[in-house]
């Protein structure tokens, strides 16, 4: 059974100055750095998800064809559980974008960490203690990867041909799709869009709680790296998201409280909207120095207090 991303690995534009920028971001992003070379940046999340910088000349990618120019993401490493036989799953193969895939039985570690709890009216969850702040994130591990597709129909069956299942569809549009029957509303999101060439849209890490998107969005904010949307609620997944520029390749997102699904969920379809990707989000981020939006006036103690 494939139990989620045990790694990504993107490939720099060959620049110097995107090779510092990548490195200071995956920092900044709450990342540990556990090893560094002249060609390589390899960065782990608390569960020990990887994520990996390469330079383009790097041997590792010969064998990962890019989807498209520049800097990009070149691989996805899928952690299988340890009963699962090794002969299940290709070892590695290509999708139909020509995205490298590969399997292997996890290298994620067992850790203990729990979101904070949320009082529902009727629902007392939390009691005596109070929600947390987050001066930054420090994601638990990596969610989903969300790809442009220009093959969305064979994409979706290579998909379900090595078990994955369809949580939700934009008919002609889009699908969400889990690695296990019994997981998160999406692991992967194929993306079709008229025109629109194959490549990465965005990769998600997973966080505690809602608390924590919001203090590891304005943590990016205050560092200088440019929202790209958020904070903002997905209706179709529940999730809590914030979206950033990522220097490797597209967009990086911070993500909590999506839907959990079982073997009992049917699929369903939508017509894309902008209100279907977004119940609400705020343009533009939030400053991470006022807390409201860009360019905001500060006030006085209060956000609500006028100079």
């Amino acid at each position: 059974m494939i139990e989620g991303i045990d790694s990504i690995t993107y490939s720099a534009d060959g620049t110097a100055e995107n090779w510092v920028m990548s490195k200071k971001f995956f920092l900044d992003w709450g990342l540990t750095l556990v090893r560094e070379s002249t060609n390589e940046l390899i960065f782990e999340t608390l569960n020990g998800s990887q994520v990996l910088v390469l330079a383009p000349d790097h041997k590792s990618l010969k064998d990962c064809p890019a989807m498209e120019a520049g800097a990009t993401l070149r691989e996805v490493v899928w952690g299988l559980s340890h009963d699962t036989p090794t002969n299940a799953i290709p070892a590695a193969c290509l999708d139909p974008h020509g995205l490298q895939q590969r399997f292997q039985h996890s290298i994620k570690r067992k850790i203990d960490i729990k979101g904070v709890p949320t009082n529902p009216f009727g629902i007392t969850a939390r009691v005596d203690q109070p929600s947390p702040i987050y001066e930054r994130a420090v994601p638990i591990e990596i969610g989903h990867v969300v790809l442009f597709s220009d093959c969305l129909d064979a994409a979706e069956k290579f998909y379900n041909d090595i078990g994955f299942v369809t949580s939700d569809r934009y008919p002609g549009r889009g699908v969400f799709l889990r690695c296990s029957v019994r997981g998160g509303h999406h692991d992967v999101f194929l993306l079709q869009i008229p025109n629109k060439p194959k490549g990465v849209n965005h990769v998600a890490f997973t966080v505690r709680d809602i608390h924590e998107v919001f203090g590891g969005g304005l943590a990016m904010s205050r560092a200088g790296w440019k929202t790209q949307l958020g904070p903002g609620r997905h209706p179709i997944s529940s999730a809590y998201f914030w979206y950033f520029e990522c220097p490797v390749g597209g967009l990086i997102e911070y993500n909590a409280d999506e839907d959990q699904l079982t073997e009992a969920w049917q699929a369903r379809e939508f017509e894309p909207s902008p209100t279907m990707f977004a119940e609400w989000a705020i343009e533009g981020g939030l400053d991470g120095h006022t807390r409201r939006q860009p360019n905001a006036a500060a006030g006085g103690k209060f956000l609500t207090e006028k100079r």
